[in-house]
């Protein structure tokens, strides 16, 4: 498996317009963040994991044409806000639960007409019901993780010894950390150093990231607050 991160920022992306904190005003590539969202290369398949507003930037800066399965982890638009961009890659099934579902058919209600127009993107919606499932005619199996975005539900994944948690505020309950046993890789939402009704702060996600255990932990989904 190859992880390649497209995007490690917060709604806003870093930096943000208009902001003239030092991080926004630096140079450091490394204060340059898009909208998280991962890639990942398992054997010849290759896996998009949220689809935001930076999607087509992601792709054509990694050179990346090829897409065979996409899993959303809920409804917010920077992480559905690029569906219309899958347009030149063909038909994609895309894997979500049914309020992100809701919001999509809502959004991109054009792609679903009875009489499209042409050249809309060709989308095919799977409904992920809390069960482990298979994607990529079979080959790939995934865990979906039930996550709390604040009051809100949303998903995780495992695939292999990787796992993706972004947004969260915690997990569903103690049998989600369970699914996590033995990770190589986890990634998870670490928003900023001080408290926030929805996301992690940075102590919060580095006592999830104990508890989980994992060979190797990431931080995403960042603010300028932390760098």
């Amino acid at each position: 498996m190859r992880l390649t991160f497209l995007g490690t920022g917060t709604s806003t992306g870093v930096p943000v317009i208009g902001c003239k904190c030092k991080v926004c005003q630096s140079s450091d590539i490394r204060d340059k963040r898009m909208r998280a969202s991962v890639f990942l290369e398992v054997d010849d398949k290759n896996i998009l994991i949220d689809c935001g507003p930076d999607f087509r930037a992601q792709m054509l800066f990694h050179d990346i044409d090829q897409i065979d399965a996409i899993l959303l982890t809920h409804k917010h638009i920077d992480h559905i806000g690029g569906i219309d961009d899958l347009r030149p890659l063909g038909n994609k099934k895309i894997y979500l639960d049914k309020q992100t579902e809701d919001a999509v058919r809502q959004m991109y209600g054009y792609c679903f007409a009875e009489n499209p127009y042409p050249g809309v993107p060709s989308l095919s919606l799977e409904r992920i019901i809390y069960e482990p499932f298979k994607i990529c005619d079979g080959t790939i199996d995934v865990i979906p993780i039930r996550v709390m975005h604040g009051k809100m539900g949303i998903l995780g994944y495992r695939i292999g010894n990787f796992a993706y948690i972004t947004d969260v505020s915690s997990l569903a309950d103690d049998a989600e950390y369970e699914k996590l046993k033995g990770l190589e890789v986890v990634v998870l939402g670490c928003l900023r150093m001080t408290e926030h009704h929805s996301h992690q702060k940075f102590q919060e996600a580095m006592e999830m990231a104990k508890r989980i255990n994992a060979k190797q932990t990431f931080f995403t989904h960042m603010c300028h607050h932390i760098g």
